[in-house]
């Protein structure tokens, strides 16, 4: 039976308002990026800062293995642009426009989650709405993830969108999403359509030539955009996801970055992202047979999937929501029939509270990791600090290696007058050759550089044995240089390589 919709004052309830609190924590913590995220990072800074400067545009000279799609970048950037704007006229550094492009993706996601909610709301109760809102509070990949500007999270908007309209009774709503976030986005959410294209055609809820004209106009439409909008910023006739599917499916490229057994994603990624989420959703299933309709193309989604030997967690992510669904379901169950006569529902509660709690302590501790895991980004972040700001270096020339390129170094990380370098290929003779006055480098000692400081970054999780609790230890990663001729400069800021000693706690 059908709850009633929610009264007005209920559309952003304390439960939205958390879930953002945490989301622009993890968004303060950890505002760097990495190298998955680059292309659509470096894509907004050139946008909001270039416009239509195609030739300074980052990608043009770092196109990465294949092309991606501008057309998120754009949106954000439209959105993120007037406060942008208004930073450039006040003088604000151009590092808290990243933190802006970032709220406003997170904002995007986290709009399409209220959503869900409210329809989760309608068709489960409200009750069984707060639970997913608990459960995705306590996960921390969901939250952690909505801001980062991987395609990944822009197809996940999508995702959201889609099965709100699924729940609320619009079949052909739920399949324009999907395609659209096939077409653009993520080309493999074709594996997550077709399961649920079948489920909508298998219940009746849409005729088979009703779907096909739905798809195949929404996918014309799609590429079209993409493709006319693309081009231009590619410089060449592009239809980026296309060329991802032929990349990773027919070449099966992707698995020259690792490969993980078919069980991966089952043993490994989904306990981790959804922690106490997981056997709850099970039992959802269950106990509320109208989300097995919901959850099933999620798994054969997820085992589709898992026959591609390269896997990470953030493929999978967009069937976390649908998942949290059944899980709170069951927690709302549970919740309700704890004080009924009898041991089980009360164990049922006491257990479901232990998981909740151990899921959000895992989850912080995970979130410490992340953000040591980011060196190149602190690192850049120190050298401007005691150098472009506090020494008499006022205009440098940084060389930026591989490793710090790819641990949280972009664009919005410069500052003015200051030049930066991430040539490849470069042996440590050829530094003090290029007239760098400065080097980030995970080496520690470079002919006729000064080493400044180490910058420590996540090497592992480690249980303490003497009182039970799980720490990150960290270790340098990133070293900061200085060139020796810059003898006039003043050290005193620095504390110098070697005040690291070993390896150490973080947090």
């Amino acid at each position: 039976m059908r709850a009633s919709a929610p009264t007005a004052g209920q559309l952003v309830d304390r439960w939205d308002v958390l879930m953002a609190a945490i989301a622009g924590l993890h968004i303060v913590l950890t505002p760097y990026t990495k190298v998955e995220e680059s292309f659509n990072i470096q894509a907004m800074h050139d946008i909001l800062f270039h416009q239509e400067n195609l030739h300074q545009y980052d990608h043009l000279e770092f196109p990465g293995v294949v092309p991606r799609t501008f057309l998120g970048a754009i949106f954000v950037s439209m959105v993120a642009y007037p406060f942008v704007f208004a930073m450039k006229l006040l003088g604000i550094p151009k590092l808290y426009a990243l933190f802006t492009v970032r709220f406003v993706l997170g904002a995007l996601v986290l709009g399409t989650l209220h959503h869900l909610r409210q329809e989760v709301s309608r068709q489960f109760g409200v009750p069984t709405s707060k639970f997913f809102a608990i459960l995705t509070i306590v996960q921390f990949h969901l939250l952690f993830y909505c801001s980062r500007p991987l395609p990944n999270t822009f197809a996940l908007a999508l995702v959201n969108l889609a099965f709100t309209s699924w729940l609320s009774g619009s079949p052909e709503s739920t399949l324009r999403y999907l395609v659209v976030a096939a077409a653009v986005f993520r080309c493999d959410m074709i594996l997550l359509l077709a399961p649920v294209g079948a489920t909508l055609l298998l219940a009746r809820s849409i005729s088979f030539w009703n779907a096909v004209k739905c798809c195949a106009i929404t996918a014309i439409l799609s590429i079209g955009l993409s493709v006319a909008v693309d081009s231009i910023f590619w410089q060449r006739r592009v239809w980026p996801e296309f060329e991802v599917l032929w990349f990773n499916s027919v070449l099966n490229r992707s698995s020259e970055w690792g490969t993980s057994p078919f069980h991966w994603y089952f043993t490994s990624a989904l306990p981790r992202a959804m922690m106490a989420g997981l056997p709850l959703a099970l039992l959802g299933v269950l106990l509320e047979r109208r989300t097995a309709k919901f959850v099933l193309p999620v798994l054969i989604f997820i085992t589709l999937y898992s026959k591609l030997p390269h896997k990470e967690l953030r493929f999978i992510l967009v069937g976390v929501p649908v998942l949290n669904i059944a899980g709170a379901t069951a927690m709302a169950r549970i919740y309700n029939n704890r004080w009924k006569p009898g041991f089980i529902w009360r164990t049922f509660y006491s257990l479901a509270l232990v998981m909740l709690m151990a899921s959000f302590g895992v989850s912080m501790v995970i979130a410490a990791a992340s953000h040591a895991n980011y060196p190149g980004g602190h690192a850049l972040r120190v050298l401007h600090s005691k150098e472009a700001v506090a020494s008499e270096v006022s205009e440098g020339f940084v060389h930026i290696d591989v490793l710090t390129a790819m641990t949280g170094v972009s664009r919005f990380c410069e500052v003015p007058h200051w030049r930066y370098s991430k040539e490849e290929g470069l042996f440590l003779e050829d530094y003090s050759l290029r007239n760098f006055t400065h080097l980030l480098n995970e080496k520690d000692s470079i002919p006729g550089f000064l080493c400044l400081q180490a910058i420590p970054g996540f090497s592992r999780l480690r249980l303490q044995k003497t009182f039970p609790q799980l720490l990150v230890v960290t270790e340098p990663k990133v070293f900061v240089h200085r060139a020796e001729y810059l003898d006039d400069a003043d050290t005193g800021e620095w504390p110098g390589c070697d005040a690291w000693s070993g390896t150490g706690w973080f947090g």
